[in-house]
């Protein structure tokens, strides 16, 4: 009859830790540093803040936009507003003014 007597070996124990650690790791990493890690995370909020910063911008210049429509054409037509488009569409004034125009109105 054979028998075999096998000393117990240190690395046998560490094959399945190391195996382990080595997943974890994997995981760990691309947790932090992947597509959908904590980094990627952090640069979508900054995205996110500096687009609705610019919606808050353009929302307003639209209420502006839709304010002076509203003057022109709600029926009442407001004479000195449509005469303030005019001169700036079409660069005209009579001898005796002087126009200045706001570029935050137009």
């Amino acid at each position: 009859m054979w028998t075999r007597h096998h000393k117990p070996r240190f690395y046998g124990r560490l094959v399945v830790p190391a195996i382990t650690a080595c997943f974890m790791s994997y995981f760990v990493y691309h947790s932090i540093h992947g597509d959908y890690g904590l980094i990627a995370g952090e640069r979508f909020e900054a995205h996110k803040e500096l687009n609705e910063r610019k919606l808050e911008k353009l929302v307003s210049e639209r209420q502006a936009m839709e304010e002076r429509v509203r003057m022109l054409s709600d029926g009442s037509l407001m004479k000195d507003a449509l005469d303030e488009q005019a001169r700036y569409a079409l660069n005209l004034l009579r001898p005796d003014e002087i126009v200045i125009f706001d570029r935050n109105l137009q």
